[in-house]
């Protein structure tokens, strides 16, 4: 069971700070068929269609994530049509494809999207590497991609085309949030990661909004991705006397029973770190206490259509709560809602660019807006600190402020 978690929890944080995995391409099971039920199926006149094809993790190590994208994608049609599941006189059709988290795979099946069902928008995927391999598709179509919610921040930046827009934050906003939770003037931060290119990028990467805000980062340190004891480690940090232990982590073999045995906290050390998505909070007992950010959590926003999609989802869903990606798919269907009543059902790629640029709309975590140099949405994200509550089996992240769509904005990275 522990190793079940911790595979888990090293998935999630990959996520928050990196991208996903690669493998061999597959042919469509009929399986896979029936995932790909179109929400309306209703046969309307020629024209009077708008298709959408959604590319996820379905099936495989990424599963959970795939359907928490599908589930919100498909409420949040629902909320923007007033569920009608149509807009400017034109139903709405989905179908949905399983990347099985391989690249290979998401080519083929976003190649089926666009050239047999014909689809004019495409949106994914749960993995930056399936989605890194279709964007040039996406370009090669003249389609827009709504990027959900995949955080590889090459996405909007080297990789970026004119029909890329993302409603995901990307790697760089979690960096931001994670130093505007944390971070101010005298304020004294030490850093730990895995000594490779995902450690040292997403610790540089904070270390320049930590310092923006005038934090001192006192100490960087990293340790053998596949050690299991940190001692040495944390006993550098115990020596440096730091405010916060800001660690950025991936794998099984995570530091935080060690942190824990340690008594970093006690010792008046603040851990902070991502808050994960329900699953992965399940095995962070250890980091009760502790202060970081999230993208999400159901309690976490105070709007109208969270109310709604909290509730709509406990209907729908044996009485589950909206997790980490739920926000996300219901923010990319309303973007793209948002963007055919602008158009007035227009669906042509050139004019949508035109429309989607600088353009806001309400989602579940408040307003985002399409920035126009790189596509990429500024959204809110949460400074947060976990905490132990009666009836819940896992530390709940508790909200200590809003982190605003300014305060988040990550730098462009684009040539554009």
């Amino acid at each position: 069971m522990a190793k079940k978690w911790g595979l888990l929890l090293t998935l999630l944080f990959v996520l928050i700070f990196s991208a996903a995995c690669s493998e061999k391409a597959s042919t469509t099971t009929e399986k896979e068929k029936e995932e790909t039920t179109p929400v309306s199926s209703e046969v309307t006149e020629e024209g009077g269609t708008i298709k959408v094809g959604v590319l996820a993790s379905l099936t495989g190590a990424l599963e959970s994530y795939g359907k928490q994208t599908k589930n919100g994608f498909e409420l949040g049609l629902e909320y923007a049509t007033n569920g009608t599941m149509e807009v400017a006189g034109k139903k709405i059709e989905v179908v949905f494809e399983d990347t099985e988290t391989k690249p290979e795979v998401a080519v083929q099946k976003a190649t089926k999207l666009l050239e047999e069902d014909e689809v004019d928008f495409l949106v994914g995927s749960s993995s930056s590497g399936d989605t890194l391999a279709v964007l040039p598709l996406a370009e090669e179509y003249e389609k827009i991609m709504i990027v959900e919610p995949a955080v590889a921040d090459s996405i909007t930046g080297s990789e970026f085309n004119p029909y890329i827009f993302r409603t995901g934050r990307n790697s760089s906003q979690d960096a931001v949030a994670g130093a505007a939770a944390i971070a101010k003037p005298g304020v004294k931060i030490a850093t730990f990661a895995p000594d490779y290119s995902f450690g040292w990028d997403g610790i540089a990467a904070f270390k320049a909004a930590a310092e923006k805000l005038g934090a001192e980062v006192v100490l960087e340190e990293y340790a053998d991705p596949a050690a299991t004891d940190f001692t040495s480690n944390l006993q550098k940090i115990i020596q440096e006397k730091p405010d916060y232990l800001f660690v950025v982590w991936a794998g099984a073999n995570s530091p935080w029973n060690q942190i824990a045995d340690l008594k970093l906290q006690e010792k008046g050390i603040k851990i902070s770190t991502g808050a994960p998505d329900i699953p992965a909070l399940s095995v962070m007992e250890p980091l009760v206490g502790m202060e970081g950010f999230s993208v999400y959590y159901h309690t976490l926003p105070d709007n109208k259509i969270n109310t709604w999609l909290v509730d709509e989802h406990k209907k729908r869903f044996n009485g589950e709560v909206p997790d980490l990606f739920t926000p996300g798919g219901m923010s990319a269907a309303i973007a793209i809602v948002e963007a055919l009543k602008k158009s007035e059902g227009n669906a042509d790629g050139a004019e949508l660019i035109k429309v989607m640029e600088g353009m806001s709309f309400e989602t579940p975590k408040g307003k985002m807006t399409f920035r126009p140099e790189d596509h990429q949405a500024l959204q809110s994200l949460y400074s947060i600190k976990l905490e132990k509550q009666d009836g819940v089996a896992y530390p709940v992240p508790v909200l200590l402020r809003e982190l605003s769509p300014e305060e988040t904005e990550p730098p462009i990275l684009n040539n554009k």
